[in-house]
């Protein structure tokens, strides 16, 4: 109404000014002579196109705002860094188990490999928790304590680092304070798969502690079954391995290392019934080669087989007899298991409370992981079963066990003293010292040039 009446009132003054507010230029002049009926036509006119001019700016208004809220949203703000200079360091040792089946060896690797490692999981998962500021071991004084390769497992192993705490240096000292401090198995067993379970962990370690140098001893043992096997022959041989012997003939020769001493100090080596299924090797030593254990347990099933004497033993520790190692391949990876280690100083370790809520929430994991196994391995009853019974005659045949229920099938069996050899500790070495040399005399002719 108040654009109606003010036209009656102004004549076509009023309609100048209200038209003003469409936007629309208006000639005056040509109103002046206009009848009512024709004025009040022209004023619905346009008051319609100023309905349309208002909707248009509010649909326009609406869609801006639309627009700039899904910009906003678009634009998530990036999480701040975690400063670890902010935060106080411990230096800590963890106990851990794992299954070794389904990963590629416990150590870190440089290049990605098909399978992850288990230090590679580890880490991971501490730097999620902001345990550790990288994935760099060095960053953080990280030594473990036995490396294992592909398959094996391990139920007491043992690494040392520093980690992020949340007690100061002087409570750190205080046991009374531990309660406080962050909760470093059940935080990093909440990241892990259910195949890696840390178990314990050591706040207050002895000075210098170092988990792979301050280690005395290392306990190892290998299941397998004594169906074909004579174990008392066995149990006399591996007592051969006893003391300080040199194993170069026991182990995979590895060029990298650069190692000249073979010697190893063998505490224990015994043949043990484990369960109602299987036998065990059981094995103590101050430290081990690379492979070696299996390589052991291959010379032992040989034995055990009557495929070769006892002595066979003495003759490959005796390096003036048998300077180069036979080859031969090693036993199965799947029942080796680094049981437990040794130190040589008294460590305080914190277990996981196993009345605590935390803990039994998951802990329940490795419940359903066995159960998950004992169905699989009953199956597998079923599966065998099932189907006709595996009467499989050698005919002169040679099956040679090693310890995965399938081992190698041979048409004539040669004695280690007959096999061909591998090359020696000194060509090994200084073939892979000639290498890196040829390496490293590329990268400066690149650099030369570049």
């Amino acid at each position: 109404m108040g654009l109606w009446s003010s036209v009656f009132k102004s004549g076509s003054k009023t309609i100048t000014n209200s038209s003003s507010t469409t936007g629309l230029a208006v000639d005056t002049t040509k109103y002046a002579n206009w009848n009512k009926e024709k004025l009040i036509q022209r004023i619905i006119e346009l008051e319609g196109n100023e309905s349309t001019v208002s909707k248009k700016r509010k649909n326009e208004a609406d869609v801006h705002e639309v627009t700039s809220t899904k910009s906003k949203k678009s634009k998530k703000k990036k999480p701040r860094e975690f400063d670890f200079t902010q935060h106080n360091t411990r230096f800590v040792a963890l106990k851990f188990a794992y299954l070794g089946w389904n990963y590629n060896g416990l150590a870190l690797q440089k290049e990605a490999t098909k399978l992850p490692t288990v230090e590679a999981i580890l880490l991971e998962a501490m730097g999620k928790c902001k345990l550790v500021p990288s994935m760099v071991p060095q960053d953080f004084k990280f030594s473990r304590c036995g490396r294992t390769d592909k398959g094996v497992s391990a139920m007491s192993q043992v690494v040392s680092l520093n980690v992020r705490s949340a007690l100061t240096d002087e409570e750190q000292q205080d046991p009374t304070m531990d309660c406080k401090e962050l909760d470093y198995a059940h935080i990093l067993n909440q990241q892990l798969p259910n195949d890696i379970r840390v178990s314990a962990v050591a706040f207050r370690l002895p000075e210098n502690f170092d988990a792979r140098f301050s280690c005395k001893r290392r306990h190892y043992k290998y299941l397998f079954q004594a169906k074909g096997l004579n174990i008392e022959k066995m149990q006399e041989a591996c007592k051969l391995f006893e003391g300080e012997n040199d194993f170069r003939n026991f182990c995979k020769l590895d060029g990298s290392k650069q190692i000249t001493n073979y010697h190893r100090n063998v505490i224990s080596a015994n043949i043990i019934k484990y369960d109602e299924k299987f036998y065990c090797f059981d094995l103590i030593g101050s430290a081990f080669l690379w492979h070696q254990v299996r390589c052991m347990m291959a010379n032992l099933f040989l034995i055990g087989q009557g495929l070769e004497e006892i002595t066979l033993i003495t003759d490959m520790l005796n390096i003036e007899q048998t300077p180069r190692k036979p080859i031969y391949d090693m036993a199965d990876d799947l029942p080796l298991i680094l049981y437990d280690c040794d130190f040589d100083c008294d460590i305080e370790w914190k277990h996981t409370n196993v009345n605590d809520y935390k803990s039994v929430k998951y802990g329940k994991v490795v419940d359903a992981l066995k159960l998950h196994y004992d169905l699989k391995a009953s199956l597998i009853q079923l599966f065998e079963d099932s189907l006709p019974s595996q009467e499989f005659s050698m005919r002169g045949k040679t099956r040679i066990n090693q310890g995965d229920g399938l081992g190698r099938i041979v048409s004539r069996y040669q004695k280690m003293a007959e096999r061909d050899v591998m090359a020696d500790v000194e060509t090994v070495n200084a073939k892979y010292k000639k290498k890196m040399d040829d390496k490293k005399k590329e990268e400066e002719t690149l650099r030369e040039k570049q």
